[in-house]
């Protein structure tokens, strides 16, 4: 069975052609600077790679014909007709409390799909401009959509209730939703395989860790809290994000640097986390090496988000009662042994503790835990292109 994974941006679409069975990549690519001037890259294993080239993009709608010409190209395409695309999974930024899983998108769907636009109003407008290419090109071939918070829509109200005047909640839908569902969902299934359990048995802390980042608490298969909420601004310091602070500080440094609240956003989005305390970057690679030269807000920075991951972790283990598994997923939790081993430092007294020797590499599916730990630490890369692949194989399949 062959899914398109789509993942349209506002000027950009990431996608991949897979086969989630035998969970083969047949080709994948980028569409960047849509509606502008159009830049197009192509990778298929065996074939010519298709690099940055100039292909007119005014609109999404020649963005996704460009994929389709390049997957059935008589010279490096890897099918040979679109009819061989069984399915199409589209990445959806939010679901609102709409949708608990994954769905084939209908027209009720659609109108559903619009109505979270406010709760997301950067992405899923681009998503659905993506869907909506693709049903005009591909009128015949299920749509699905695959939704970012889907996976968190089992938290209880106690965990996604905010301490706001209730009407807040019931008027607005102002809650905690949570991010990175695909994800979380995808390391929680493999590491259940990897630990030889029913994933209902199982109580897992899915840390995934790159430049943006949340912790999530699985507890028998099923996302009990999560460290962003409302947006993905809450939880640890991120690249250039925030996390959680204060929300007086707000009122305090608009008032005393006459921003508004846009500029003010800006600043919490785009200037904070680790490059706002590091002067530096929002790169962890950079903060490494400037670290190493010496630079004391660069350490500062690496400090305070593993200290904050650390202390989601104590927070979630107690929040399930106990835990069976830390993961370490995404490109900090994947690629930094530094960063893994400083995180579960002083936590052995939970059976927290990693071997040195096994946490020294990156990029590969791991347990590294070491002898005796009672709580195993996993170091599982992420797949959320084939986790929509398998979601949109099974919707249709029925």
């Amino acid at each position: 069975m062959n899914i398109l994974v789509i993942n349209a941006g506002s000027s950009s679409l990431k996608y991949q052609l897979l086969d989630p069975d035998s969970q083969k990549v047949l080709a994948k690519g980028l569409c960047e600077r849509i509606g502008i001037d159009g830049k197009f890259t192509y990778k298929a294993p065996g074939k010519e790679t298709v690099d940055a080239v100039d292909v007119a993009m005014p609109s999404h709608a020649e963005a996704i014909q460009a994929v389709l010409d390049a997957l059935v190209d008589g010279k490096n395409g890897v099918i040979g007709s679109m009819k061989e695309i069984d399915a199409v999974g589209h990445r959806v930024v939010h679901g609102g409390e709409k949708f608990a899983k994954s769905v084939r998108i209908t027209g009720e769907v659609m109108a559903a799909i619009e109505e979270c636009n406010p709760l997301a109003p950067l992405h899923n407008p681009a998503n659905i401009i993506g869907i909506k290419a693709c049903q005009a090109l591909m009128p015949d071939t299920p749509m699905v959509a695959v939704f970012d918070t889907a996976f968190h829509q089992t938290m209880s109200p106690v965990a996604y209730t905010y301490a706001l005047p209730y009407e807040y909640y019931q008027n607005d839908k102002v809650r905690r939703y949570g991010f990175h569902g695909t994800s979380h969902k995808y390391v929680a299934g493999r590491a259940a395989a990897m630990l030889g359990r029913p994933i209902e048995e199982l109580k897992l802390i899915s840390c995934h860790l790159g430049n943006g980042s949340s912790i999530t608490a699985i507890d028998g298969g099923k996302s009990v809290d999560t460290s962003m909420g409302f947006t993905p601004l809450a939880g640890v310091p991120m690249g250039t994000r925030s996390g959680d602070l204060d929300a007086g500080i707000l009122e305090y440094l608009m008032n005393k640097h006459g921003m508004d609240i846009k500029e003010m956003l800006n600043v919490l989005n785009k200037k904070s986390g680790v490059q706002g305390i590091s002067g530096v970057s929002s790169d962890f690679r950079d903060l490494d090496n400037a670290a190493e030269q010496g630079s004391e807000r660069a350490a500062l920075a690496l400090q305070a988000f593993e200290y904050s991951v650390k202390k989601y972790i104590g927070a979630y283990a107690a929040a399930m009662g106990g835990v069976d598994a830390v993961i370490f997923t995404a490109g900090v939790g994947e690629n930094s042994k530094d960063t893994r081993a400083k995180i579960v430092s002083g936590l052995e007294y939970m059976g927290i503790k990693i071997d040195a020797e096994k946490n020294n590499f990156r990029g590969e599916e791991r347990d590294i835990s070491a002898d005796g730990a009672s709580v195993r630490t996993l170091v599982i890369p992420t797949n959320e292109e084939l986790m929509i692949a398998m979601d949109t194989a099974a919707i249709a399949r029925g």
